[in-house]
């Protein structure tokens, strides 16, 4: 056989192989869809459980290293970080915003870098639900989820970070509490000033001349209405994210075509897809405080906000603030998530863009190096205690048995 039929051979297995891949996989996406989907697969353990809020810890990887999404491996840390970190997700989207892909989790990647990981899970409301506002959020199951992360790690300081609305959540829970054992603060395009543009500030401004006039001339009050009236379904939330990119919404389908001999791509693709397909509803209540007191009033933007005859003052906020922003969001534009870092006392304090959009730049493929990396060394330096808790914690425990499946499996541990 000469080299000119050698290489024609070579070619037509790889096409045939190319074939029957496609073939397979194709079947798997039409009849069997959720073997494609890789989110929600880090294991946890569930701290809390109420309604609709839980609590959710990720302990260590039992590996010794994990896989990137670049393919590279990166080592398990042994020692924990004594400050736990509590990874807070915006309301309207599920917990697998921060475990998206085994290669692509956030909270496996934070775990990994030595961090003892808490995840609020906002749960997923109900008509029951519609009558939930901010408060019930930002003050009451917010402090029951931290009470839980200090009870069950031991330790009186906490962490905090959140993408989008979850930073909001954390801004006003330290504004309404004053909470002075929260220790650090990250924040991930979360927008603040509301007239400062993008897509959500020229909504808001759009909004704000009609509800001055039924203010002037009419007793109309939009805390009037029964919440139920305003309980959002899921897809708004969904159409919402996708109409950031109408052209892409559109052209992955055919992204999906070209490479549907690409298991891994086509995994990618359906986790991503069903992750956008099943956003969840906003309650009644919540709407109601974002559309007067964020959107028509703005008064985020002066670093005080009331909702229900409480008041957050985020002016008071001191404790130590890392903010990032997408260069490419069209929702919240760097100008608006900057402004916390005006607002708040903070003296350790620090604004940085990364690339990406409103999504991108928490899921995205530069995330892990310009946003979870970033953060992990920045808490690096800033998750320290003088002491330790003597006793053996639950966050504790866990850890040990992390490490005794980890040298089950590697003897030479």
């Amino acid at each position: 056989m000469n080299r000119l039929q050698k290489e024609a051979l070579d070619q037509g297995l790889k096409l045939h192989e190319r074939i029957a891949a496609m073939a397979d996989n194709a079947f798997d996406w039409l009849f069997l869809r959720e073997t494609l989907i890789k989110s929600g697969l880090t294991p946890f353990e569930t701290v809390y459980a109420g309604d609709p809020m839980s609590l959710r810890y990720y302990p260590p990887p039992a590996e010794s290293s994990i896989e990137l999404a670049d393919g590279s491996r990166m080592g398990v840390r042994e020692q924990r970080h004594p400050v736990p970190l509590v990874l807070v997700p915006p309301l309207g989207v599920t917990t697998e915003t921060f475990d998206l892909l085994p290669q692509r989790s956030l909270v496996r990647y934070l775990s990994a870098r030595g961090f003892h990981v808490y995840l609020i899970d906002w749960g997923k409301p109900a008509k029951r639900h519609a009558g939930l506002g901010l408060k019930d959020y930002a003050i009451d199951m917010f402090g029951t989820a931290l009470a839980e992360v200090r009870a069950h790690s031991g330790v009186k300081e906490v962490s905090l970070m959140g993408w989008c609305m979850g930073g909001l959540l954390c801004l006003m829970h330290m504004g309404f509490s004053q909470d002075k054992h929260i220790r650090n603060l990250i924040t991930i395009a979360s927008p603040i000033d509301l007239r400062g543009g993008g897509i959500v500030a020229r909504s808001a401004t759009v909004l704000n001349t009609p509800a001055k006039l039924v203010r002037r001339f009419s007793s109309l009050r939009l805390h009037m209405l029964d919440p139920i009236r305003l309980h959002a379904p899921g897809w708004l939330t969904t159409l919402a994210f996708k109409m950031t990119d109408p052209v892409g919404a559109i052209t992955t389908y055919w992204d999906l075509l070209a490479r549907l001999w690409d298991r891994d791509f086509v995994e990618s693709h359906s986790t991503t897809a069903d992750y956008l397909n099943n956003m969840l509803l906003y309650p009644g209540g919540v709407i109601q405080d974002m559309v007067v007191k964020m959107a028509i009033d703005n008064q985020l933007a002066a670093g005080r906000i009331e909702v229900r005859d409480r008041v957050a003052d985020l002016t008071k906020i001191k404790a130590n603030l890392l903010v990032f922003a997408g260069d490419s969001d069209i929702l919240v534009p760097a100008q608006i998530a900057r402004r916390s870092i005006d607002v708040v006392a903070s003296r350790d304090k620090e604004f940085r863009v990364a690339p990406g959009g409103h999504m991108g730049v928490i899921l995205g493929s530069g995330a892990p190096r310009s946003v979870w990396e970033a953060s992990a060394l920045w808490l690096d330096e800033r998750s320290g205690l003088e002491e330790a808790p003597a006793r053996e914690t639950a966050a504790t425990a866990s850890l040990r048995r992390a490490r005794r499946s980890r040298i089950a499996d590697d003897p030479t541990l």
